[in-house]
C-alpha cells in the first residue's frame, strides 16, 4: 500500500532506505531485500545513528536512535517514517 507522506510514498521510502543502507553495507541496493532483518546485513549501531542523521537531514525528521531495532526490517522502517512524517505534516 502505498500511503502519500510529505511527498513521499512508502515506495519511494523503502528505495530510499535501501539506497542509504546499501551505501553503508558497501552493497548494491538490489541485495537489500526490505522483508530481511537489518541485522541479517551486519548493520550495527554505528551505521543505524547515521541513518538516523540521515533521515534528519534529508526528511527534518528526529529519530531515535533504536529506530533500527525497533523496525528491523528496510519495509517496516519505511512504514514508520510513511507515518512519523503523516503524522508531522499534519501537526504543522
Amino acid at each position: 500500500m502505498s500511503v502519500p507522506t510529505a511527498g513521499r510514498t512508502t515506495e519511494e521510502l523503502t528505495t530510499w532506505l535501501s539506497d542509504r543502507i546499501a551505501l553503508y553495507l558497501k552493497r548494491a541496493p538490489e541485495e537489500i531485500d526490505p522483508a530481511v532483518p537489518l541485522a541479517e546485513y551486519g548493520l550495527d549501531s554505528v551505521a543505524a545513528l547515521s541513518l538516523c542523521g540521515d533521515v534528519e537531514e534529508d526528511f527534518d525528521l528526529v529519530l531515535e536512535p533504536t529506530v533500527a531495532w525497533d523496525y528491523p526490517t528496510v519495509g517496516a522502517l519505511a512504514t514508520h517514517l510513511a507515518e512519523s512524517l503523516a503524522a508531522e505534516g499534519a501537526a504543522s
